[in-house]
């Protein structure tokens, strides 16, 4: 393992990508757990307000990532398209405290987070160009490591964030992420190749029949699939406490296992991926959670939440770690278009998810909300199932 990651250099600008990307992860954990807090006890806004705010930012970076991830392929130089994503996101988390009017904020916040979306997906890109380039083969591993990294700066981010919040206040909270967000375009205009794509001319089995059938049915399984784990993510801790009477404490242990699993099991499923087909890890995925999800619908207890959260953290796994590769193999001359799918999916999964689950489970219960995820779970498998078949 030591030498397959110390191979990675091999790949230009890998190294930089590792500093970025941990950083990104960092910057966007501080300010998260805390936001919802800062928007209804220092700005006033409601609850609904607030949703109604990440709702229309979440659908901005979508808008933005789609036309940026559809020109970068032909004609722009991704290095300056992630200091621009940078340095817009440096701008959304400083505009919390420039602005207090709700309007405005919407409007500021909305427009730079949608146009700072695109960092992450184009840094990918770039990596994937650039493995492609090399002579390093393990190009599964070599995305799967980067995207754990995001995952280590989301274990590392809320713990900074809680020491930030204690001593300098929400200022410092925002003040820190443009920080980090503003060092990381400062280090892309340092230390990164410039890398202008050089438009091809695509084969008739590059064209149309993969812009429809085969791109939009897996995508919406993916959205399906970051659906149900987003609910998973607010649900659970209120079925520990309000369902099985567990501790916040029990909450704590369930989280932290989880996350503490994903990054090992990240890496072991990359170091997997010449052995095993992306789209076969998918489907495994499905089989997972429906396991996973099963146990949760009938547990009467929180030790067997804890006990399947290895479950959970190998889902997590390979639909955010493997997943990335997946779309790259379908698109492997459109990098930017094929990470831009990735990110998309996720972002309109949480979305998706955060609205339905809380939905669900205040009408109908926590437990149905774990029947209509092995019911979501149960179509995704069947859709990724039938677009092996189109893919053949």
């Amino acid at each position: 393992m030591y030498t397959r990651l110390r191979n990675l250099h091999a790949i230009k600008g890998y190294g930089l990508f590792v500093i970025c990307v941990l950083m990104v992860g960092i910057g966007i954990s501080i300010t998260l757990p805390y936001l919802a807090l800062y928007c209804t006890e220092e700005l006033g806004m409601s609850a609904g307000l607030f949703g109604v705010l990440t709702a229309v930012s979440s659908l901005t970076g979508v808008v933005a990532n789609s036309f940026i991830g559809k020109h970068s392929d032909r004609r722009l130089d991704r290095k300056w398209i992630i200091i621009f994503a940078a340095v817009s996101s440096a701008l959304g988390y400083s505009s919390y405290l420039l602005f207090d009017n709700y309007i405005i904020l919407l409007i500021i916040v909305s427009f730079f987070s949608g146009l700072g979306a695109a960092a992450m997906p184009q840094m990918y890109a770039y990596a994937q160009e650039s493995a492609n380039e090399s002579s390093f083969e393990d190009k599964t591993f070599a995305m799967s490591t980067l995207r754990s990294l995001v995952s280590l700066g989301f274990l590392i981010g809320p713990l900074v964030g809680s020491v930030i919040l204690g001593v300098v206040g929400y200022k410092g909270l925002f003040l820190g992420t443009s920080t980090i967000f503003l060092a990381i375009a400062t280090l892309v205009f340092l230390f990164l190749p410039n890398k202008s794509v050089i438009p091809k001319k695509r084969s008739h089995a590059d064209a149309a029949p993969l812009g429809r059938r085969q791109l939009w049915i897996p995508l919406l399984a993916f959205i399906l699939l970051f659906a149900v784990n987003a609910i998973n993510g607010i649900v659970t801790p209120l079925f520990i406490v309000n369902e099985l009477h567990g501790t916040h404490a029990n909450v704590g242990v369930v989280v932290s296992i989880c996350a503490g699993l994903e990054i090992p099991i990240m890496l072991a499923l990359g170091a997997l991926g010449s052995k095993i087909s992306n789209h076969s890890l998918m489907i495994i995925a499905c089989f997972i959670a429906i396991l996973y999800y099963s146990i949760l619908s009938v547990s009467n207890g929180s030790w067997q939440l804890i006990a399947a959260q290895l479950l959970q953290a190998t889902f997590v796994a390979i639909v955010m770690g493997n997943g990335l590769s997946y779309f790259s193999e379908l698109l492997p001359h459109s990098p930017g278009m094929s990470t831009t799918l990735y990110y998309n999916g996720s972002i309109l999964g949480r979305l998706l998810g955060n609205l339905g689950g809380g939905i669900i489970a205040q009408y109908a219960g926590f437990r149905d909300v774990y029947l209509v995820c092995l019911a979501v779970l149960i179509v995704s498998l069947f859709i990724l199932m039938r677009s092996r078949r189109s893919l053949v």
